[in-house]
C-alpha cells in the first residue's frame, strides 16, 4: 500500500505525452520494497506508458569517497539486476543527478522521484520540478511515518517525537507488493554513459578520493542486505535489549550503511523484526525504538534545522554550558591528525578509531564513547565538533546521513539534557573510560577489532 500521504507533488504541471514515466531513483537505490518505484509503475500502467528508471552518478559527491562508492555501486548492480527481472530499464548517466534528471525527464510524460532530507538533496529535486516540463511527483520511502506527518518542528528529543511516531506508526507498517509493468521498456532507445557490469574497471575511471579504501567487511547491495537481516533475525534479535550495547558481542544488525544508500526499505525491516518469531516483545521493542524513533528523530533534526552540520546548530544551553567552560585545563590535547591515527593514551577510544578506519564501521555505544571524548580532547568545543563530523563522514560507510549529523550533535548535547556540571564538559553528558570497563568486557572488543583489521590485511 502507498499511503496519500507519502506522495507530493512538486509543481502544478500536469501529465503530458511523453515516451515513459521516468523514476528518477536517488535515495531509495533498490528494485524491491520501494514506494516511489511502486508509484511510477502504476502511474505507467495507467496511461498506458513503460517505466524507465534513471540514476545520476557524480564523481565529486560531498564528503564522498572511494570506499562509499564501491559500497554503491555493488547496490547499483543489483538494482540493475533485479530492474531487469521485472522487465524495467535501468539508465545511469555520468553526471550530477539534477542535470541527469532533467536530461531523462525531456522525453517522459511525468517524473517520479524519491525524497531526500539533506540540503543538497532537496535543491536537487526543487531544481528538478522547478525546470522539468512535465509534472514531478516525490514519493517518500525511506522512513516509516514521513517526516511532515510525524512533526511539523524540531524535535527537542526522542521523548517528544515518540509518542507522535507512535499515534502514526502502525498506519504506516503496511506491506507493499510489487506492480508488474504492463510494458516492457527493455528496449527502448534510450541509454546512459555508466556500465556496472564491471566495478572494478567502473571505480577505477572515476574521478574519486583514493585515501580510503573499499573495505571487505561489508559488501553493498540488496540482496547482502536481506542476508544480513535474515542473519539477525536468526541469531542476534533474541536477547538484542539486553546485549545490543555490549562491544564485543556485535548484537548489531549491520542495517546502517544498507538504509544510508536506501539499499532495503525500514518498512520493510520493520514490518519483518515486528513479526519475527524469536526474541521476546522487550528485544523487538528496543530495535524498533532504534530503527524508527532514534532513526526518524534524525531526519527530523536535519528536515527542520538548516544548520545540522554545523556547531550553531546546538540548543542554546549547550552552547552556552561549553562556552563557560572553554577555557577549563584539558588533561589530554590532541590534534585531528592524531585522532585520525588513532594516537591517544586511551586503547579502547583507538580499538574504536581503528575499527572505523579500517572496517568502515563502528560499534554503537563506541560511537557516543569516541564522540565525548572528541569534545574532551579538544582546544575548543567548536574544532571539536567539526573534528568528530569530518571523521566520522570520512570513514563511516553510513557517515554523511542524518544519523551522522544527528548523532555527532548529541555528543555535545543535542536531543539531550543537562547533567551535572563538569570541567570541559559544563552541563553536557559525561562518559569515561571506567564506566565502559565497569559494564562491558573491553579487552574481548580490542581483541574482536584487532582481528577484524587482520581479516581486512
Amino acid at each position: 500500500m502507498i499511503h496519500d500521504e507519502r506522495i507530493q507533488h512538486l509543481n502544478r504541471r500536469e501529465l503530458r505525452a511523453g515516451s515513459y514515466v521516468l523514476y528518477w531513483m536517488q535515495q531509495s537505490q533498490r528494485a524491491q520494497f520501494n514506494h516511489a518505484l511502486e508509484h511510477a509503475i502504476r502511474e505507467a500502467n495507467a496511461a498506458e506508458r513503460s517505466v524507465v528508471v534513471g540514476f545520476g552518478l557524480m564523481d565529486d559527491y560531498p564528503e564522498a569517497n572511494e570506499r562509499h562508492y564501491a559500497f554503491m555501486l555493488h547496490g547499483l548492480r543489483d538494482v540493475e539486476r533485479n530492474l531487469s527481472r521485472r522487465k524495467i530499464k535501468f539508465v545511469i548517466g555520468r553526471g550530477s543527478p539534477d542535470e541527469v534528471a532533467l536530461e531523462l525527464a525531456k522525453e517522459a510524460a511525468l517524473v517520479v522521484c524519491d525524497r531526500g532530507y539533506l540540503r543538497h538533496q532537496r535543491k536537487w529535486r526543487e531544481r528538478v520540478a522547478r525546470e522539468a516540463s512535465c509534472a514531478v511527483v516525490q514519493v517518500e520511502s525511506d522512513v516509516v511515518v514521513p517526516v511532515e506527518v510525524a512533526s511539523d518542528k524540531q524535535e527537542t528529543a526522542a521523548r517528544t517525537l515518540r509518542p507522535k511516531l507512535g499515534r502514526r506508526r502502525d498506519e504506516f507498517l503496511s506491506n507493499l507488493s510489487p506492480t508488474p509493468p504492463a510494458k516492457d521498456s527493455r528496449r527502448l532507445r534510450i541509454s546512459g554513459d555508466v556500465d556496472v557490469s564491471d566495478l572494478a574497471r567502473l571505480l577505477s575511471r572515476l574521478d574519486l578520493h583514493r585515501e580510503v579504501r573499499p573495505v571487505k567487511r561489508l559488501t553493498g547491495g540488496s540482496a547482502e542486505a536481506r542476508r544480513r537481516l535474515s542473519a539477525f533475525l536468526r541469531h542476534r534479535l533474541e536477547s538484542y535489549d539486553e546485549r545490543r550495547n555490549e562491544p564485543s558481542a556485535w548484537h548489531s544488525s549491520f542495517m546502517s550503511p544498507y538504509l544510508h544508500f536506501g539499499q532495503i526499505s525500514p518498512v520493510e525491516i520493520a514490518l519483518k523484526v515486528r513479526d519475527a518469531k524469536v526474541g521476546d516483545q522487550r528485544d523487538r521493542d528496543s530495535f524498533l525504538e532504534e530503527l524508527i524513533v532514534r532513526r526518524e528523530l534524525a531526519i527530523n533534526f536535519v528536515f527542520h534545522n538548516h544548520d545540522y552540520d554545523s556547531y550553531k546548530s546546538l540548543p542554546e544551553w549547550a552552547r552556552k554550558t561549553l562556552d563557560r567552560h572553554r577555557g577549563d585545563p584539558r588533561e589530554h590535547v590532541y590534534t585531528r591528525s592524531q585522532l585520525e591515527a588513532a594516537r591517544t593514551h586511551d586503547r579502547y577510544w583507538n580499538a574504536a578509531m581503528r575499527e572505523m578506519v579500517h572496517t568502515g564501521f563502528m560499534h554503537n555505544y563506541m560511537r557516543m564513547y569516541w564522540g565525548k571524548k572528541i569534545l574532551e580532547w579538544c582546544r575548543t568545543p567548536e574544532y571539536a565538533f567539526q573534528t568528530a563530523l569530518y571523521l566520522n563522514n570520512k570513514y563511516l560507510l553510513d557517515g554523511r546521513d542524518a544519523n551522522s549529523y544527528a548523532n555527532v550533535a548529541w555528543c555535545f548535547g543535542q536531543h539531550d539534557r543537562g547533567w551535572t556540571e563538569r570541567a570541559v564538559f559544563g552541563k553536557v553528558r559525561y562518559m569515561n573510560d571506567r564506566g565502559l570497563e565497569r559494564k562491558f568486557d573491553m579487552d574481548a572488543y580490542i581483541e574482536q577489532v584487532d582481528k577484524l583489521i587482520e581479516e581486512e590485511s
